[in-house]
């Protein structure tokens, strides 16, 4: 009789704990656990087998009891800027994107850690399919791990962006998981500062987020200076409110010692009068913030556009006037449908 593969556990689920105790169990030395998981995180192995200092039997054990990759590549698109994008088909046939990104002095990932999005956000490919569940430790593990290997060899991976499809914080369990992976010194080793979370804006998990102890960067999805256009642009606003969001900020600041970052998108006529430019700077004067300014990406089904590039500068020049520090996103392969939730939702309305 034999094992349907599909029904085998994901290797990238296990914590160092349960690796080290699965060794054991074998009748291993525990150092076999640390390189395992060097082959895991460093060395880009795509299968046991490739494990070449790692005894024979060993390997056929993990090969017999593991599944190392789960997803499929569905898609693989490349774009003129060199940004590579993945659209994964998970177990269940649900599907996430994964982006890789290239600039002359880092290569920034960023994952997924939801099928789909309950937030709403009017102007957001994300969630127009709703939400479907959230993704495993080992599932959003292996976004970054699919995406490491198209690097070249004298490439890594500098930067991980919590930006993908789904909102980070509601499922805190697998991101913290996954993020301690990430920043351990015996699986990826990035530092918490290389690493940033994005977020609607949940207060009581912001501040869960904050005791964690890490210096995680937190980016918070503000779109708006006001409750009344926000709850229009983000429908959760109205069970929250602006209020509460900053003074959750507020906290994760003093908890951490990091600046947060408000990110905004820009929608034509829509929140990027200079009387939002003003507003915007009217709620952050005296915080230890930073305004991340995003021109919308066009997604075919949303009536959304950005603004033209001298509105999007009045915009920036009236912040900085106002003493808050801003910039304007750099588009990244805006010719491959790399904005979040575009290629899944491209496919899924091919079908």
């Amino acid at each position: 009789m034999t094992t349907d593969i599909k029904l085998l556990p994901r290797i990238l689920d296990l914590t160092p704990l349960e690796l080290t105790d699965w060794v054991v169990a074998h009748g291993l030395p525990k150092f076999r656990a640390g390189q395992l998981r060097q082959w895991l995180f460093r060395r880009r192995a795509t299968s046991f087998e490739q494990m070449s200092d790692l005894p024979k039997l060993m390997r056929e054990q993990l090969a017999t009891e593991f599944r190392l990759f789960t997803a499929e590549v569905t898609t693989h698109q490349v774009a003129e800027d060199r940004t590579e994008k993945l659209l994964l088909q998970l177990d269940d046939g649900q599907q996430i994107e994964c982006v890789l990104m290239r600039e002359p002095d880092r290569v920034t990932v960023c994952i997924s850690t939801q099928v789909g999005c309950a937030m709403g956000c009017v102007f957001c490919a994300s969630g127009m399919l709703g939400l479907k569940r959230n993704l495993s430790a080992g599932e959003i593990i292996e976004e970054v791990l699919r995406l490491q290997t198209l690097l070249g060899e004298d490439e890594r991976i500098t930067n991980i962006v919590v930006m993908g499809i789904g909102e980070p914080l509601a499922n805190l369990p697998s991101l913290m998981t996954a993020l301690d992976a990430f920043s351990s010194p015996e699986s990826l080793g990035l530092g918490a500062r290389h690493i940033t979370v994005s977020t609607v804006g949940l207060p009581v998990k912001i501040r869960e987020f904050a005791r964690n102890g890490k210096q995680y960067n937190l980016a918070i999805s503000l779109h708006a200076p006001n409750d009344s256009l926000r709850d229009k642009l983000v429908p959760v606003n109205t069970n929250i409110g602006v209020d509460a969001i900053l003074a959750a900020a507020d906290d994760y600041f003093a908890e951490t010692g990091r600046r947060v970052t408000f990110e905004y998108v820009l929608l034509a006529k829509v929140n990027d009068e200079p009387q939002h430019a003003r507003q915007l700077a009217s709620l952050l004067r005296g915080r230890c913030a930073h305004v991340n300014l995003i021109p919308m990406n066009g997604v075919s089904l949303l009536p959304y556009e950005e603004p033209a590039a001298p509105r999007t500068q009045q915009f920036v020049d009236i912040l900085e006037a106002a003493g808050i520090p801003a910039t304007v996103r750099k588009r990244k392969g805006a010719d491959i449908d790399a904005a979040c939730g575009q290629l899944r939702l491209k496919h899924a309305e091919s079908l």
